[in-house]
Order: C-alpha cells, then sequence, then structure tokens
C-alpha cells in the first residue's frame, strides 16, 4: 500500500493549511506600550513641582513673622468751612415752655375776718381756751378737757330766714383731730344767742360756741356751716 503524504506545516500557529481557502495576511510586530502622561510631558511636570515647592516655601515662611508693619493713620478731613459758610444756619430747636404755675392756694381767713357759707356770714371775734366750768358755782357745768369759747357773730345775708345751730360747727387740732360744739355747756353762758336761734334776713346775732377739748390740745381752726349738710368755710385760729 502506497503511503498518504502528510499535511505541510504551518507557517505560523493558526495559519490555514496550504491550499485550503484564502491565504491571510500574517499579523505584524506588537504595538509599543504606552507611556504615561508624565513620561509624554515632561516639562510641564518639572514646571509644575517647582511651582508647589515655591507655595510651600512661602506658606511656611509667611508664618513665622507675627508682627504686620503698623498702618499710618488717614489724616482727619478738615471741615469744608467754605462749604459751611454757604449753607443755611441749622434750625435751633424750639425752647421748651415753662410750664404753666400752680394758681397759688386760697388763703384762709382768720380770726376778725368775714367768710361766708350759704345764708350766713360769719366773724369769729375771739377764742378764749382753758375754761374748765361754764357757768357759775351754783349752776354750771365742768369740762372733761377744757372748754374752748369761740366768740363770734351770725349774720344772714340772704333772703330769708335761717336757723343757726352750734351743733353743725366743728373745730380742729393740731393733730388734725375733729370736735363738736358742747351744746349743753353753751346753755349757761348768759345772753348766749348761738345755740338755736332763727334769724332773719338782714339781721345779725352775736353769741358763743362751746368745745370741750382735751387739756393739752390746741384748736388751729374752725369749720363754720349755715346748716348741718352745707359744704362750710374755714377760719384759721393760729
Amino acid at each position: 500500500m502506497s503511503q498518504v503524504p502528510p499535511p505541510p506545516a504551518q507557517p505560523y500557529p493558526g495559519a490555514p493549511t496550504p491550499g485550503v481557502g484564502p491565504v491571510p495576511t500574517p499579523p505584524g510586530p506588537p504595538a509599543p506600550p504606552r507611556r504615561s502622561w508624565f513620561a509624554r510631558h515632561k516639562v510641564l511636570t518639572v514646571l509644575g513641582a517647582v511651582v508647589a515647592l515655591l507655595v510651600v516655601i512661602g506658606i511656611a515662611s509667611g508664618g513665622s513673622d507675627d508682627t504686620a508693619a503698623p498702618v499710618a493713620d488717614a489724616p482727619a478731613t478738615a471741615p469744608d468751612t467754605a462749604a459751611d459758610e454757604g449753607a443755611a444756619p441749622a434750625e435751633q430747636p424750639a425752647a421748651e415752655e415753662p410750664a404753666p404755675a400752680e394758681p397759688p392756694a386760697e388763703a384762709v381767713a382768720g380770726i376778725g375776718t368775714p367768710v361766708r357759707d350759704g345764708k350766713f356770714e360769719f366773724t369769729v371775734t375771739s377764742v378764749e381756751p382753758g375754761a374748765t366750768r361754764v357757768g357759775n358755782d351754783l349752776i354750771g357745768k365742768d369740762a372733761q378737757g377744757q372748754y374752748v369759747l369761740v366768740h363770734l357773730t351770725v349774720a344772714n345775708i340772704g333772703t330769708e330766714a335761717q336757723y343757726f345751730s352750734d351743733g353743725s360747727q366743728k373745730a380742729f387740732d393740731a393733730q388734725g383731730r375733729e370736735f363738736s360744739a358742747d351744746s349743753s355747756a353753751g346753755v349757761y353762758l348768759e345772753g348766749n344767742d348761738t345755740l338755736l336761734n332763727q334769724i332773719n334776713p338782714g339781721n345779725t346775732v352775736t353769741g358763743t360756741v362751746v368745745f370741750d377739748v382735751p387739756a393739752d390740745a390746741t384748736l388751729t381752726r374752725l369749720e363754720l356751716h349755715d346748716s348741718l349738710f352745707s359744704g362750710g368755710v374755714e377760719v384759721a385760729l393760729g
């Protein structure tokens, strides 16, 4: 038997068998390895390293000097006198008006000065303190403290008759205490017309109002009324 000759050897691995199909182009030599960006830009890399080094040196040297150079004060700007001379003067604030003065307190009438309340005009003629008894040795009344005798005249200045009563009158001492008249003591005073007396218009009566006050009290003022519920008028005794 005749032997079959072996197929021809392939010129390189993967090459097609001769005589079978198209002959492919053999692969070229392998591409050289790609260099890095720094290898391809050596100049820029060197410059970047130098700049980074200078920045680090500048930061280190700047932190060592803590004393900053003093800044000279700016010269004060001179006032523009020329502009001020031509400008209108500043408006001055209006002066505050003084507060209105309070009206003076009305003076209180004293002994001997006529005062009026309602239909009556009163005139206190004198004040007699320190009495311990009114009346006489047989008929009279002793004071609890001391009697103060207020002598006065009462004139009716109205157009109708009006009753005057010593019980409507009041007295005050230096401590502000209020005292009422002692009508029961007033009856022992001879000729006293100020207990309860009706006075016609134009007529005047004279009498005494008696106050029983402590022995150490000093009356300072009276409050006289033409009736029990009138406003009253003051008379100073000091």
